[in-house]
């Protein structure tokens, strides 16, 4: 039994298949790498978003607690209770 060669169109069109083969998985990869990257994106948001939730669940678990509002009104609106004497460090 002979093997009968390949001709040039044949072999024209096998090289012309792999060069697109070989573009489709380069663009598959960037693609898998972009989609990659935005998968750590979405997961950081989802972290920074869960730790913000906390937050608020925890203002929200505390809300009647009268040393939690104190000390929301001290640090965020900076008023004092009636005989305090708020202390300023001016070396700063």
């Amino acid at each position: 039994m002979r093997l009968k060669r390949a001709g040039v169109p044949t072999k024209l069109l096998v090289l012309v298949m792999l060069a697109a083969i070989a573009v489709a998985l380069l663009s598959t990869q960037a693609r898998l790498h972009a989609a990659q990257a935005d998968r750590e994106a979405l997961s950081r948001q989802v972290q920074e978003q869960r730790e913000a939730n906390a937050a608020l669940q925890d203002g929200i678990d505390h809300s009647g607690d009268p040393e939690y509002l104190a000390d929301i009104a001290r640090s965020r609106l900076g008023l004092l209770a009636p005989g305090e004497i708020e202390f300023v460090d001016s070396s700063k």
